[in-house]
């Protein structure tokens, strides 16, 4: 089966990277919301889960707090140590079809990396927005 491309809207891509800046030097983390095709996943906005937690090597929110929304994709979260790859805890937690990770300095896309469940980096276009 052909992997799926995922289309990242810029004010969505612009909203990830603040948000880790402003979380620095803890993790930080956020819900993707958008839409899955069959060729693609297309996010369009973040959220802020409720009860998030962030600390200097973590991030997390409480699943079962969160509303039923068919619009959640996956999640965005920030590394402030470096690396935009998943790590064991990353994977253990991982929640929806895709999640964006984002390094430090939090600048651009060479400081984000997007990975599916198995913890493979899957192919990615920033988009305009409309």
């Amino acid at each position: 089966m052909k992997e799926r491309v995922v289309l990242i809207r810029g004010s969505a891509f612009t909203s990830i990277m603040e948000y880790a800046r402003a979380c620095h030097p803890k993790e930080g983390i956020l819900l993707l919301r958008g839409k899955i095709g069959k060729e693609r996943i297309m996010v369009d906005e973040v959220e802020i889960p409720p009860l998030a937690v962030h600390g200097s090597s973590y991030s997390s929110f409480p699943i079962y707090m969160l509303p039923i929304d068919l619009s959640t994709v996956g999640t965005a979260h920030s590394h402030p140590i470096g690396f935009p790859k998943p790590s064991v805890g990353d994977m253990n937690n991982y929640y929806g079809r895709v999640m964006i990770i984002v390094a430090y300095p939090y600048r651009s896309e060479q400081n984000m990396g997007v990975f599916n469940s198995k913890g493979d980096s899957l192919r990615y276009e920033l988009t305009e927005d409309d």
